[in-house]
């Protein structure tokens, strides 16, 4: 019997017993659209089995689309006893909340998560951490999702080091030494060491994302411009390239196979991209995309639409599909000269910016005319108490005093028909 496909090479026909560690078993959708011969299909709905690379979901085309699902560490000080729940991590995940996302059509699920291990010595694991994220995964594979791992603390940072000159916390709060500490750094690599062996037979677990918004060159230096960075700053504490290296070298000491996701600096920045170096086989670089940030990120009064003239750090320009594309260059340069695949693991739109369906549809083909896996910010759980802190909550609509669900909504009608073109589940 020939199959053909159109997005991924397939490795082999499932056998049972016969996948590898480094291979996902996949479902195939919707047999009619994927050239599969008359005779073979059943249907609209017909699932092929198939197995493949996890590599290959991210570096052969565009397979993976789907949203950030985001969850920290409670804080009493600033959350009280029920704003993210009674529990140390929230808010509250439910398999509903993964099953709707599901249903909505993402494949994928970037889970934006406490690291594994403690942020003050002695750095150990964290068994509450480590109960909370088995149970996000397991949740995730039974809505049919793959899942990404992404680490946003670890020894020597808090969740508030990423909130960089915001007030609304305790500074006290803040623990920002892994970048000036060598041993915390060190610990990063026993944190993703035990991390890989913990979950790297896991079939709907397709990567680790070593750190998400690695951002030492400000937080410490103040330094936004890697031009002001690099050379003299490289291969020092704060360089973020000697840290991933050795972390991705822990991984492959007990995961030969995971791929691993590597950011740019300065929080996943595109302009620093280029000064990214993975080291390890089987890795992707990934960044994080927001711009333009006064779009974006806007109030509701703002009125900024897109497409249209914007403020864009001092300068009035012209915003629309062309430039969006004019600012990927670093992202198909560093293709062209690494081979690496390159996913955007953050990217969204406030759901009252005018325009932003528009925004999202170009952003999305820009990116997948490039094969480039892309992750959506954000998808929020279904706890009632943070219903109106819903400024990304694409399923609110586009009031910003609306907080319940509109399902006509164009942004969310934009993401479905996008989310609608993936093929690939776990099987």
């Amino acid at each position: 019997m020939t199959v053909h496909m159109t997005r991924i090479t397939i490795l082999s026909l499932l056998f049972v017993g016969l996948v590898s560690p480094g291979c996902v078993q996949l479902e195939e959708m919707n047999g009619a659209d994927m050239n599969i011969p008359a005779d073979v299909t059943r249907g609209e709905q017909t699932r092929h089995n198939i197995v493949v690379d996890k590599f290959q979901l991210w570096s052969d085309g565009v397979n993976l689309r789907g949203a950030n699902l985001y969850q920290r560490r409670v804080y009493p000080v600033i959350d009280g006893s029920d704003f993210l729940g009674d529990g140390p991590i929230g808010p509250p995940v439910t398999q509903a909340d993964f099953d709707e996302l599901a249903a909505l059509g993402a494949n994928y699920v970037n889970l934006s998560h406490p690291g594994l291990y403690s942020e003050t010595p002695p750095y150990a694991v964290d068994a509450d951490a480590q109960d909370n994220l088995d149970r996000l995964v397991t949740m995730a594979a039974k809505a049919g999702m793959f899942v990404m791992i992404s680490f946003r603390t670890g020894p020597g940072r808090s969740e508030f080091a990423i909130f960089e000159g915001q007030d609304w916390f305790p500074q006290t709060l803040v623990n920002n030494s892994v970048w000036t500490d060598a041993k915390a750094q060190g610990a990063w690599s026993d944190m993703w060491a035990h991390t890989a062996d913990r979950y790297r037979g896991n079939p709907a677990v397709i990567g680790f994302d070593l750190m998400v918004e690695p951002n030492g060159s400000s937080t410490v230096l103040g330094i936004w411009d890697p031009a002001d960075f690099y050379p003299g700053r490289a291969e020092t504490l704060v360089d973020w390239n000697p840290m991933q290296a050795a972390i991705s070298a822990a991984i492959r000491a007990v995961d030969a196979d995971t791929p691993i996701l590597v950011s740019a600096m300065s929080y996943g920045s595109l302009d620093w991209l280029p000064s990214l170096k993975l080291t390890q086989p089987r890795s992707v670089a990934t960044v994080h995309h927001y711009e333009p940030f006064v779009f974006s990120h806007q109030n509701p009064r703002d009125g900024v639409s897109y497409p249209g003239r914007m403020n864009v750090d001092g300068v009035t320009l012209d915003v629309d599909r062309a430039w969006l594309e004019s600012l990927l260059a670093p992202l198909d340069e560093f293709r062209a000269k690494t081979g690496a695949p390159v996913a955007v693991n953050e990217f969204g739109v406030k759901r009252w910016a005018p325009g932003a369906a528009t925004y999202f549809a170009d952003q999305t083909s820009l990116f997948e005319k490039r094969g480039v896996n892309h992750a959506l910010w954000l998808w929020e759980a279904s706890w009632k108490p943070l219903a109106e802190f819903d400024d990304f909550n694409f399923r609110h609509g586009p009031s910003s005093v609306n907080h319940e669900d509109v399902l006509d909504a164009d942004l969310l009608a934009a993401i479905r028909a996008n989310w609608s073109h993936n093929m690939a589940r776990p099987g």
